[in-house]
Parts: C-alpha cells; sequence; structure tokens
C-alpha cells in the first residue's frame, strides 16, 4: 500500500479522501490556493502545498503546479477526487512518465470513454442500447437538421467532452436548431476546448439512472448497484440522489447493471466509475455516458452496499484485486443525498459569498454529513458552489425520505445563502414522496412556485 499520496482537489472530496487515508495509515498531501488557506481540507491533511492564487485556472487547474506540488512532495500516488484533472488523461500520463500512479483508470480507459461519441461506439460494440442518434460528432448545422428530421423532435445537442450539464441544449423544432447549435458549440469550446456535438433523440419524461461499477487491474469488474439521478436543475446538474432506484424491476437492475460491466470491461476499465443511463416511462433503458471518476453521489452506494470505495480505489490502485464477486453485492435500506449549494434560491440561485457565522448540522441516526465547511469559513466567488452533501439512510424510501426532511429543518446556516430553504419545499413536495419524479421534475416545481407566487 501507499505510504503518501497527494490529492489533487479541494474541499468535501479532499476531505473525504484524507479520511479514508487515515483510517488506512497513509499520510496525506493537500494542495491550496491562496484563498483556500483556511479551508478544511488543508487543516486535515499532512502537509499541505499552495499551488497558486484563487482562481481555478491559476492553481488547481495549473497543471504544472500541481505535477510540481506532486513532484516536490515525494507523493507515490495522486488520488484527483471529481472535477478538476480527474478525467483528464494528459494528467494521468504526466504522473505516469514522473513514476507516479494515478488512482483511477488507465489512460486508454479515460480517452476511451471521455469522448462522448468513443463512449458511445464503445456501448455499441459491447451491445448495450444506445439513445437513436449520431454515432459520432455531426459537421455542421446542416447534417444535424437532417438527422434530427430522421429521428424526429425534440433531440439533444450534447458537447462530445466534458460533463456537469454544460454543452448540451435541447431543440424543438429546425427553427431552434440554428441558434441552439452555435450555443451549445460555443458553451463546449470554452468549457472543454473542444466545440464538437452529437445529436441524439431527447427521450421524453425519462428517468436519470446509473450504475456503480468497480473493476481491479486483473480483468474483475462488477457492479454495486444503481443510483436514482433524476432530481436535477435545468442545466441537467443533479440536486438529490438515491439508492437504489425505488421503481427498478429486479430483472431491469440486472440487466442494466450486466450491461454497464460490459461497457466497462470493453475498453479494459479498473478502479470506480460509472455508467449513466436513461429509462424512459416504459423501462426501456437507453446508455448516456461513462464517468471515469468517483461520482459526487458515491456515498449513497456506500450507504447501502458497506462498502468503502475510496479505500477500495487505493487497494486498486496499489494492485490489488478485488476482494468481492458479483454474487457478494447486496444492497440493504434506502439512501439519499442532497447537495448543498451556496446560492441564493430567490435570485435564480446566483452564487452566494461570505464568511458562515453559524453552521448547525444535523445529526443523529442514519445522518451523515460530508463538507469542508465551518463557523467562520468564507466561501469566496471562485469555486463551484456545493459546500456540503447530507446522506440519510432508512430502512426503506419512506423511512429515508421523512429522515431526509427531518435533517433538512434542523440543518441552519447563516452569513451566507444557501439552496436549504428550496430543498426543504422540494423534499415535501408530493410527487417527491411519492416518487414520481424524471428529470423534467424541478422544471415542473420551479413553475408551480413561479404560479403560486
Amino acid at each position: 500500500m501507499f505510504k503518501k499520496i497527494l490529492i489533487a482537489n479541494r474541499g468535501e472530496i479532499a476531505c473525504r479522501v484524507m479520511r479514508a487515508c487515515r483510517e488506512m495509515d497513509i499520510k496525506t498531501v493537500a494542495i491550496y490556493s491562496k484563498a483556500d488557506a483556511e479551508s478544511l481540507h488543508v487543516k486535515l491533511a499532512d502537509e499541505a502545498i499552495c499551488v497558486g492564487e484563487g482562481g481555478n485556472s491559476d492553481s488547481y487547474l495549473n497543471l504544472a503546479n500541481v505535477l510540481m506540488a506532486a513532484e516536490i512532495s515525494g507523493a507515490e500516488a495522486v488520488h484527483p477526487g471529481y472535477g478538476y484533472f480527474s478525467e483528464r488523461a494528459s494528467f494521468a500520463e504526466a504522473l505516469g512518465a514522473m513514476g507516479i500512479k494515478f488512482i483511477g483508470p488507465s489512460v486508454k480507459a479515460i480517452e476511451a470513454m471521455g469522448d462522448k461519441a468513443m463512449a458511445k461506439k464503445a456501448a455499441i460494440q459491447a451491445k448495450c442500447p444506445v439513445v437513436p442518434g449520431s454515432e459520432g460528432p455531426v459537421d455542421n448545422e446542416t447534417d444535424a437538421l437532417k438527422l434530427a428530421e430522421s429521428i424526429g423532435y425534440p433531440i439533444l445537442l450534447k458537447a462530445v467532452a466534458g460533463g456537469g450539464g454544460r454543452g448540451i441544449r435541447r431543440v424543438d423544432d429546425s427553427s431552434e436548431l440554428q441558434r441552439m447549435w452555435k450555443l451549445a458549440q460555443n458553451e463546449a469550446q470554452a468549457s472543454f476546448g473542444n466545440g464538437d456535438l452529437i445529436v441524439e433523440k431527447y427521450v421524453l419524461e425519462p428517468r436519470h439512472v446509473e450504475i456503480q461499477i468497480i473493476g481491479d487491474e486483473h480483468g474483475n469488474v462488477v457492479h454495486l448497484g444503481e443510483r436514482e439521478c433524476s432530481v436535477q436543475n435545468l442545466r441537467h446538474q443533479k440536486i438529490i440522489e438515491e439508492a437504489p432506484c425505488a421503481v427498478l424491476p429486479q430483472k431491469t437492475r440486472e440487466a442494466m447493471g450486466a450491461a454497464a460491466v460490459r461497457v466497462a470491461k470493453a475498453v479494459g476499465y479498473s478502479n470506480a466509475g460509472t455508467v449513466e443511463f436513461i429509462m424512459d416511462p416504459s423501462g426501456e433503458f437507453f446508455f448516456l455516458e461513462m464517468n471515469t471518476r468517483l461520482q459526487v453521489e458515491h456515498p449513497v452506494t456506500e450507504e447501502v452496499t458497506g462498502l468503502d470505495l475510496v479505500k477500495l480505489q487505493l487497494h486498486i490502485a496499489a494492485g490489488g484485486k478485488l476482494p468481492f464477486s458479483q454474487k457478494d453485492i447486496s444492497l440493504t435500506g434506502h439512501a439519499i443525498e442532497a447537495r448543498i449549494t451556496a446560492q441564493d434560491p430567490d435570485k435564480e440561485f446566483a452564487p452566494s459569498t461570505g464568511t458562515i457565522t453559524r453552521w448547525n448540522a444535523p445529526g443523529g441516526r442514519g445522518v451523515r454529513m460530508d463538507t469542508h465547511a465551518y463557523a467562520g469559513f468564507t466561501i469566496g466567488p471562485y469555486y463551484d458552489p456545493m459546500i456540503a452533501k447530507l446522506i440519510v439512510v432508512g430502512k426503506d424510501r419512506d423511512d429515508a425520505v421523512a429522515r431526509l426532511q427531518s435533517a433538512l429543518h434542523e440543518f441552519d446556516v447563516e452569513g451566507i445563502m444557501t439552496n436549504i430553504p428550496f430543498l426543504r419545499r422540494l423534499v415535501e413536495h408530493p410527487d417527491y414522496i411519492l416518487g414520481k419524479v424524471s428529470t423534467s421534475f424541478v422544471g415542473r416545481f420551479l413553475q408551480e412556485t413561479d404560479n403560486a407566487g
């Protein structure tokens, strides 16, 4: 096992990795920007190295500085967390050239699944159902128009690179296509340095269901069940995630899990990864994409499987074999995660900055909090607004929903605006309580709220 690793990230995920390392007697090295000098991940680490000023491009995304920090720290491996360099093949390749282990999949697997067009081809080869549409990038608006007419509106324009809901536009008719094409292309170019787009059929009222997979470097791959991620904002960014999906029949669960494993094996995947699907109202599912990293929502899988995914990542990266097979995996209870963000719901979720003057987090049986926030910590303007993840566990979904509602009412934060009041209302909506959700649920909820106001 490694003696020292560097965490190339910040915030709650850096803290999460450090806690696992401490339990495994592994020394940790934090990187931080000058704006993050008082962040909790800096305090928890055994060592900390400043990699630049406040902005991401000057610090956490400054490749030369992060690589230099890894080298001078003497770290044997680097955990990328999620975001930043976690899905950058060039980062993993550079570490390998330095003799430092990247805690994640191979460069080849990152390249194969990081490009949505290549990933879709891999899924087709693995006999995994895919959404009707282009198998590769569409060259221009004219070709996009022809394809849209053949598969039928509405369609989605999707950036082949990146994620996080950026570079995605819904198009309902041909008159919208030209404007949306340019918007999606420009956003993709600005966000990922690649303006290529694919065209896919837009599945109406879908559920977003994903499968957590884990593979070792000896060819063994298993899945750890599914997560429901249908509660998303208008930019396709997840708000609430659950495990398992309450409406998934066992037969579909097994078929989806098997398809995810086939996709992973098709690219020789190792370490933790997630294969994402959309499922239409009839129960038919289609491959969406694969995320070649640990997901934000990994805690809900941990809570229903009893496994520590970060410890598994470290074990696998150090050359270990999976300590279980598919038949050993079972799901117990129901877990829900709510993302807590520093945003003002009354101002169209504009980011909120300032110093947290009160941080009264919920607790009790079945409540877990993953965060880097605390009273006295200052939220600056530079980073993603997510400041915590509230995870609850119950014996079934009804029990978990009741616990989530209670925990959100207990959660008291002052000094900044948060989305907690919005989440309280959202999880008390009758459709959410009954599990009648799709990726359009939040849009309908916001429209109801506007009409009521």
